[in-house]
């Protein structure tokens, strides 16, 4: 498996966090799994659709260019054949680009693109194919140049986002409104709009993330982790690693450790954490699209 990201070009930056690509000529065929991230995703396959394992225990063959809005669990993905995916993962403000006044009601789901967009999906498909055919990540960033002029993200809702991140989802949705200078009823409706999950369920995700980056990074147990990222107390930290990765801590953290032990399932869940699929000691983290996105915010 080969999972690379690529940080967007300044002109994109307000929009994008980055275009990903996934390679597995011979993958073998059990089920992946990735947690969520507070992002939504454009999705093009150009090879053999991957199988999407639903929470409601059925399984359907992924559209060949979709639209992966916010998930609230772990998202299961199983290759029938050679996986060749391009991904570009939309800023949280920005998450409405395409999916507009939709946003809200597709969380769970990854709708086809053409149901959203039938002409901003054909153009999709005919970029994710010239990258493929040069290598290169341009014509999808030409596209999104195009689609992205004469889109506004909610500035406050951006505000809201950077402050969420700086505090990897450690900040009560209160007081948050508070430092915005905006009410609950003005800020809850306006985030749910424009990132299409709640404040709430936002920086529950921010604060997973945090936690397993910190538990990627460091030898770090789940105890420790745990309060240096806002949770009362393991059990707590604990129970959030279940709900949103449907895993262990302990299987969790042999698979970011790279010690998996024949969790092979969770690869790519690891690769997604880190930006890379390279192994711990071969990570270059300065260079990933998640650092180049605070850089351009200027955190």
């Amino acid at each position: 498996m080969d999972y690379s990201e690529h940080p967007p070009p300044p002109g994109l930056r307000r929009h994008v966090r980055c275009l990903w690509v996934l390679r597995d000529a011979a993958p073998d065929g059990e089920p992946q799994v990735i947690y969520p991230d507070g992002c939504c995703e454009l999705l093009a396959e150009l090879g053999v659709p991957l199988r999407f394992h639903g929470a409601d225990g059925q399984v359907r063959a992924d559209q060949p260019f979709c639209f992966a809005a916010q998930q609230r669990g772990p998202i299961r993905l199983q290759a029938t054949g050679a996986v060749f995916c391009i991904g570009v993962r939309l800023a949280p403000a920005s998450s409405a680009l395409v999916a507009g006044a939709w946003l809200p009601a597709l969380r769970d789901h990854a709708p086809d693109l053409y149901t959203l967009d039938p002409g901003f999906a054909t153009r999709f498909g005919e970029a994710a194919h010239a990258c493929a055919a040069t290598q290169s990540p341009d014509p999808l960033w030409r596209l999104l140049h195009g689609q992205c002029t004469g889109f506004t993200p909610d500035t406050l809702i951006e505000r809201a986002v950077a402050m969420l991140d700086a505090a990897d989802g450690d900040l009560r949705i209160t007081a948050l409104a508070q430092r915005l200078g905006t009410g609950l009823r003005t800020l809850q409706p306006r985030f749910l709009a424009a990132v299409g999950m709640t404040p709430k369920e936002y920086a529950r995700v921010r604060r997973l993330q945090a936690l397993l980056r910190t538990l990627d990074a460091e030898d770090a147990d789940i105890a420790d982790a745990a309060a240096r990222h806002g949770y009362s107390d393991q059990a707590h930290a604990t129970h959030d690693l279940l709900s949103w990765t449907g895993t262990t801590p302990a299987r969790l953290l042999r698979a970011l450790q790279g010690d998996r032990h024949g969790d092979d399932a969770l690869r790519l869940a690891a690769a997604f954490v880190r930006g890379t699929s390279a192994r711990p000691a071969a990570l270059a983290r300065g260079t990933h699209c998640r650092m180049a996105a605070r850089r351009s915010d200027g955190t």
